[in-house]
């Protein structure tokens, strides 16, 4: 049937405002967008990519946004942070030594605004809190180390320069861009060189992972000796200006080949990752120092990689390599009693939480080339899978994180 024209108005005005509806109504329900990065090579320049996916507040489903992924800026990138404002991600770069800052659309798209190489050789590991960039380097930056000649890793930090200083810089810059890197007067560079004591001192020690406590007082990071075998965790306390003190008592022993590290949204409790033991160490965090929990260590699945807690600090949850699964444990005081195991995609190698309603989990599944989802339930730590997960993803994803959208946050 042929319609005339004011009905044909009529019709396309309405077909525009129940669009116009639509549209508005998947941005009311987009609570979070999670960026992960991927390493397999692509493009010309064999950068590593970002899938960036937006999550439906109510049934927690992953959807790349239309213009995802996007190139991380350079090869193999490994980690990712996000600045404390939620307007920049910072991307590392393995292979090229290098963190590029992307700025986060109100639509979050990444646009790349800065490059910055690490002092070190290699990142793996990064961490931001109260105003700097905290990297973890494989080797320090010395003419002896290589893959080929293996040396002990070092800390590099730098400042996250607000909007004024950024502003200030000639030409300008945009806020949370990367500063210089601090200076460790005590050797005249730009690093804290991460030395075993005693006879160990020339043992070679491989950082794997680095948290910032919440209150920003403390730093941690976790590796082992690939001498012989056994787990380490580094204590500093940052400045004022980012300089780092090392706390007394540190490094402290911590199992075999630590993987993973979180801290609890109060910065009271530290939890650390062992691929080779199986199991997660739990300390109670007092003026630095660590003091192990009841229970700790406790049994987690095959090679856990990674631990995140919800911000009420009700649940921890790790994500185990090998198994290909989630387990979640309940805390108490700060002990984790475990509470049931959940299938992911193949092999998950980091895993993260939403940071609006605290209620949905994502990990990065690094072999399945997914990102598995699900909704935490707040009242006894179950987990139900997300709406169609998991999702795909670019080749090989090691990294998670997320920000809230448009300030949704609890």
């Amino acid at each position: 049937m042929k319609l005339n024209k004011p009905i044909q108005l009529l019709a396309i005005s309405a077909a525009s405002i129940a669009a116009a509806a639509f549209l508005s109504a998947c941005a009311t329900l987009t609570v979070d967008f999670v960026y992960v990065t991927c390493a397999k090579a692509a493009g010309p320049n064999n950068y590593g990519e970002v899938n960036v996916y937006e999550i439906n507040s109510q049934s927690g489903r992953m959807r790349q946004i239309p213009t995802s992924p996007f190139f991380s800026g350079g090869r193999n990138p490994v980690a990712e942070a996000v600045a404390p404002d939620q307007g920049s991600l910072y991307v590392v770069n393995r292979d090229d030594n290098t963190i590029v800052q992307f700025q986060i659309g109100s639509d979050g798209k990444l646009y790349p605004q800065n490059t910055v190489n690490t002092p070190g050789i290699f990142p793996v590991a990064v961490s931001a809190a109260k105003g700097f960039l905290f990297v973890a380097d494989t080797y320090a930056p010395l003419p002896t180390c290589s893959p080929a000649s293996p040396c002990s890793g070092s800390v590099a930090v730098f400042p996250i320069l607000t909007a004024a200083q950024a502003g200030a810089l000639k030409p300008a810059q945009p806020a949370n861009t990367l500063g210089p890197a601090v200076v460790n007067t005590s050797i005249s560079a730009s690093y804290w060189p991460l030395t075993l004591p005693g006879a160990a001192a020339a043992d070679t020690f491989v950082p794997a992972a680095i948290n910032v406590a919440a209150s920003g007082s403390y730093l941690y990071v976790a590796g082992y000796d690939a001498n012989t075998n056994a787990g380490y965790v580094f204590g500093f306390a940052p400045g004022s200006d980012g300089a780092l003190s090392a706390l007394p008592g540190f490094p402290v022993q911590v199992g075999a080949h630590p993987s993973g590290i979180t801290s609890d949204s109060s910065g009271s409790y530290l939890y650390v990752t062992d691929s080779a033991q199986n199991a997660a160490y739990g300390f109670r965090i007092s003026s630095g120092a660590l003091t192990p929990l009841s229970g700790s260590p406790y049994v987690t699945g095959a090679q856990p990689a990674a631990i995140v807690l919800d911000a009420s600090a009700k649940y921890a949850i790790v994500a185990n390599t090998q198994d290909s699964n989630v387990t979640v444990y309940s805390v108490n005081s700060g002990s984790l009693s475990k509470l049931g195991t959940y299938t992911t995609g193949t092999q998950p190698v980091a895993i993260g939480i939403d940071p609006s309603l605290n209620q949905y989990v994502y990990t990065a599944n690094f072999l399945g080339n997914t990102v598995s989802g699900f909704q935490l339930n707040l009242s006894d730590g179950s987990l139900l899978n997300s709406q169609f997960s998991p999702s795909a993803s670019n080749p090989n994803p090691t990294a998670v994180a997320a920000i809230t959208h448009n300030g949704n946050k609890k």
